[in-house]
């Protein structure tokens, strides 16, 4: 169970070492609503309190001290978690439980973040976790993610999918497993799989504004973090775990799962496998040939824990083989099959401390992977190989002068990137070196938050040659900075605006530079830019949200204005030794802009309404050329009806002609599909049984995802049906 756990406003009193009037609230950790009737003890004073109908709560005056607060409720697991209370703590108190029909595991938490308004933002719009993470789970991260707000789904086939935000993919959009990024080359190429399997995880964020400089320059994209706590975090005094199983009938697909996490004195360990195997999608029309995946995949990691700390070590071993589809000009009629695994290490150092400095966390990580595509002879088409080194070291800080809580650190990366096959890109390696600093402040009804980061990048290929075809190949070095700040105004308790301004950079990438030759998988022949300059632009957006009991409103504009933008575009060349079409990198001037809104409605207590309506619009400036592969106008109705602990909801997908495409791009037109859903919960004593059914495109629709490069061959999957089962024990 995870339980985020925010400091408290305080206000220091006549006496010194006295607090007085220490506010708090009490949400649910699935939903963020209000739980009223919580009850708070403080152990060490043996005082009580309980939260009113708003979830708020007062404690009149408290002497400053470590204390450690107990919150029960009937319908949700206990939380014990120790708080130093001080006259430097922060504006916000904020206790989340953990509904037990969801995880039944409680948990001791021995520090705590921040919270301030831009993560009450955060937790609301862009999380997804608990019920609702289980009833979207999919075959891949990118499926599971595809009706958030402002997120689509590129891909080439189930298999090779990845989320793109706000009409922006690539490694704009960085993808990271409990905050350590997530290396393959699913950013470089449609083809190409993430090597995540969502069905154990615990929670997906998908991180804006300020605090996305933490891990990468590109502050217009975005950062999707998913959370297993693959390096145990908290030493439970039980065990706990799960089993699950999943089945899909729109491919034959099926999962099994199981995870546990277990203490030894002051050492506690997790071990984590599944299986998933599926077979060729069953569209509308016909079946899509050579869409198959096999994938297996296994974990364990282990912390000790100490009074200042814990030291901890994982290792996740990641294997996939799927397949492309055929059928397109230049490409096998068979497609290709692809092989990869990922090899990973991780290990962190975590020190607390009682002062400004809360702790300093560092990471150290070691991956390999290899990645191998072969024809339908077997002949190795293409071959990659990355071995990748990646570090950091990271301070937390509170209350420090104007700054009510920030974060600083450094980190490291560094790659040795080798090409096989018949890719004549070449091998090379790079290295970047980033410092980065994030911070909160407070100031009467405005919240702040500001970032800055600077990188250093160095790719240095092997083979240099002055008269390449494509220009000189050579080592190229870049400086680069990225600034964010963001503001958010209170109007009333329940309506606050915002508005966020930053300057995004992001360095071309080695295939981006130096690519030269046939990637039959993606089905083009990619020609690199060794003049490439870094990506740069400025982003601005404005946003309300609307937040009480019943009803969660937000609605965001944003605008990103890109003076030099990377990216392939599709040529009317076909290479006459492949038959391949040519696919040419440029750095050419971009805008893009749009629009995003999310209503949650509870009508009552048992019906609830939600919509979500996203909108981009990508232009290359000073012509009227569309952007390639922008989503259409998309979004998102349903209606759910709760009783007790079963779950019934009734959506519908829809999605608007997407006639702005670039040169030589296919149109695709609107369509509108129906789902539905069951889900239900029992538990018994120390076990939590959680079943869904899902009932996906139920008249059978034909439609094609505008991001899809298979939407020439057939449409997207036909009706579906998806049942998960999960069992969560607690001993």
């Amino acid at each position: 169970m995870l339980i985020a756990v925010s400091a408290a406003a305080v206000y220091p009193s006549e006496k010194p070492n006295v607090i007085r009037n220490l506010q708090g609230v009490v949400l649910d950790n699935e939903t963020n609503e209000f739980i009223p009737g919580a009850v708070i003890r403080i152990v060490e004073m043996n005082k009580i309190y309980s939260s009113n109908i708003n979830g708020e709560f007062l404690i009149p005056d408290i002497e400053q001290g470590v204390y450690t607060f107990e919150i029960h409720h009937l319908a949700y697991l206990e939380s014990v978690v120790k708080i130093e209370i001080s006259d430097k703590m922060v504006k916000s108190f904020v206790f989340y439980l953990v509904p037990k029909s969801i995880e039944i595991n409680p948990v001791v938490v021995t520090d705590y973040k921040s919270f301030s308004k831009f993560d009450d933002l955060q937790e609301l719009s862009n999380v997804l976790k608990g019920k609702e993470l289980q009833k979207e789970l999919g075959l891949t991260l990118a499926s599971t993610l595809k009706n958030e707000t402002g997120l689509a789904i590129r891909s080439m086939g189930p298999a090779p999918a990845r989320p793109v935000i706000r009409g922006l993919g690539s490694d704009r959009v960085l993808i990271s497993e409990d905050g350590n990024k997530t290396v393959d080359l699913s950013s470089s190429s449609p083809d190409h799989a993430v090597t995540i399997d969502p069905f154990n995880l615990s929670r997906i964020e998908v991180i804006r504004g300020p605090k996305v400089l933490l891990k990468t320059s590109t502050t217009i994209g975005g950062v999707v973090n998913v959370i297993r706590e693959e390096i145990p975090t908290k030493n439970h005094d039980h065990i706990l775990g799960s089993v699950g199983a999943y089945n899909e009938t729109a491919n034959g697909g099926y999962l099994g799962s199981m995870f546990i996490e277990a203490p030894l004195d002051d050492f506690s360990f997790r071990g984590e496998v599944s299986k998933r195997k599926t077979f060729n999608l069953v569209t509308p029309k016909q079946t899509l040939g050579n869409s198959y995946a096999n994938n297996f995949n296994y974990s364990f990691g282990t912390s000790y824990f100490t009074r200042f700390g814990y030291i901890g070590f994982s290792y996740r071993d990641f294997d996939l083989n799927y397949g492309v589809p055929g059928g397109f000009v230049g490409a096998h009629p068979d497609g290709v099959d692809i092989s990869l695994y990922r090899r990973q290490y991780n290990s962190k150092i975590h020190i607390t401390f009682d002062g400004v400095i809360n702790n300093i966390e560092v990471n150290l990580n070691r991956v390999l992977y290899r990645h191998k595509e072969f024809e339908k002879s077997g002949a190795i088409g293409a071959e990659f190989r990355i071995l990748e080194y990646l570090g950091s070291v990271q301070a937390n800080h509170s209350k420090l002068s104007f700054f009510n809580n920030g974060t600083f650190g450094i980190s490291f990366e560094h790659r040795d990137f080798e090409i096989g096959g018949y890719v004549f890109t070449t091998p090379a390696k790079a290295t970047n070196l980033a410092v980065y600093l994030y911070e909160t402040a407070v100031y009467n009804k405005f919240s702040f938050e500001f970032s800055a980061r600077y990188n250093y990048d160095s790719i240095d290929p092997e083979f240099k040659k002055i008269d390449s075809k494509i220009g000189e190949i050579k080592k190229r070095t870049f400086n680069t900075y990225s600034l964010s700040f963001s503001t958010v105004y209170e109007l009333t308790k329940i309506v606050y605006i915002g508005f966020n301004a930053s300057k995004s950079s992001r360095v071309p990438t080695i295939e981006e530079l130096y690519s030269r030759g046939p990637h039959l998988a993606a089905y083009s022949y990619e020609i690199g830019n060794p003049n490439l300059e870094d990506e740069r632009g400025i982003g601005l957006e404005a946003f309300v949200y609307h937040k009480f009991r019943d009803l969660y409103f937000n609605l965001n504009v944003f605008r990103n204005d890109l003076s030099y933008y990377i990216i392939p575009r599709k040529t009317d060349e076909i290479n006459l030794q492949t038959f391949l079409p040519v696919y040419q990198t440029y750095g050419l001037p971009a805008l893009l802009y749009g629009i995003e809104n999310q209503i949650d409605w509870n009508i009552n207590d048992k019906i609830t309404l939600s919509n979500t309506v996203s909108f981009t619009r990508g232009n290359f400036k000073g012509s009227e050329n569309s952007l390639p592969q922008i989503p259409p106008l998309k979004g998102k109705i349903e209606a759910r009806y709760n009783y007790s602990e079963l779950t019934i909801a009734f959506n519908t997908e829809w999605a608007a002609a997407q006639p702005n495409v670039d040169l030589l791009e296919e149109r695709t037109s609107g369509y509108i599909v129906y789902n539905s859903s069951f889900q239900y919960s029992l538990t018994n004593e120390n076990l939590v049984h959680n079943l869904s059914i899902n009932i996906d495109n139920i008249l059978n629709t034909e439609y094609r995802n505008h991001l899809s490069r298979v939407k020439s061959i057939l449409p997207e999957a036909g009706r579906n049906f998806r049942f998960t089962y999960k069992l969560y024990f607690n001993y």
